[in-house]
């Protein structure tokens, strides 16, 4: 049956020309301050990367027990941590968001869960944190790091997106994979290999030998791209301070604090950490310039 329309009145399948043009015009800018909007953000998030003082710290990407990941949080807040990851859970964003007022960055292997945990207050995604993976054998190629980013870019096109190369791929092929990532318009490239080096000595020793799989590859990727790399992955204060001098422009700390059991010996950790990249005396003189200003 033909829909009758009377004379001088629009179709109701059709739109009027100006208010079509209007909606437009309100969409466009819309997008427009919405853009604006998250790249200050982002630029405010990456900001210590920029200066090579970032500092974040992991509580784990399968860790959803609330007090170990309030332990965390706080232990990142009190000792001087510039961020802090945690799982991509929107009730854990708000938790922490209750805690530290330093950046959020959520972890996961799900580009479709990254959006509730970002409208709940994240500001910042990591595709990464591999080690539980790796643990019941699952690992992941260079295809499907890609296609995880390229999935995410598209749900997310103006947070601050960090992805970490995994370090069971050759350094040959984790450096080319770092710079695919960086034409697909990641942020950050976070390395790893904690996991793959079994130290042989105690002490001092013991520390740089776990460390130097992350060393050197934050080493070889920071020389191939132009955005930061974040050394992660069996660091300590002892390695932290060797990954800045490597090329990374921010290290990332997860079990060297997260397997501790005391919130007290957490902060007492991140303090230390904090300390050797001199981050400590870095908060004291912007304080001083904030009190004389």
């Amino acid at each position: 049956m033909a829909t009758m329309v009377g004379v001088g009145v629009l179709p109701v399948t059709s739109t009027s020309p100006f208010v079509s043009s209007s909606r437009r015009r309100a969409r466009s800018l819309f997008s427009i301050r919405a853009s604006a909007s998250a790249s200050s953000s982002k630029e405010l998030v990456l900001q210590d990367f920029t200066h090579r003082r970032a500092l974040k710290i992991i509580s784990g990407l399968t860790n959803f027990d609330k007090d170990k990941v309030s332990s965390v949080v706080i232990a990142a807040d009190k000792g001087g941590a510039t961020h802090v990851d945690i799982a991509c859970d929107k009730d854990l964003v708000e938790l922490a968001l209750g805690l530290t007022s330093i950046p959020i960055c959520v972890s996961s292997v799900d580009p479709s869960s990254f959006l509730p945990a970002v409208e709940a207050g994240a500001q910042m995604v990591e595709i990464g944190n591999y080690d539980s993976f790796y643990d019941s054998g699952i690992q992941f190629s260079s295809d499907q790091i890609l296609k995880l980013t390229r999935e995410t870019r598209d749900i997310l096109p103006y947070i601050a997106l960090s992805v970490t190369v995994p370090h069971t791929l050759s350094l040959p092929d984790q450096v080319r994979l770092a710079e695919l990532l960086e034409q697909e318009g990641v942020d950050i490239i976070q390395t790893e290999g904690g996991k793959c080096s079994n130290p042989t000595t105690s002490g001092v020793l013991g520390l740089i030998e776990k460390a130097s799989p992350t060393l050197a590859a934050a080493y070889s990727i920071s020389r191939a791209v132009k955005i930061p790399v974040m050394c992660a992955s069996g660091l300590s204060s002892v390695t932290a301070p060797m990954a800045i001098t490597a090329g990374a422009a921010g290290v990332g700390i997860g079990s060297a604090v997260n397997k501790l059991n005391d919130v007290v010996a957490m902060i007492a950790e991140v303090t230390s950490i904090s300390e050797a990249l001199g981050l400590q005396a870095t908060h004291s003189s912007q304080v001083k310039r904030t009190v004389k200003n």
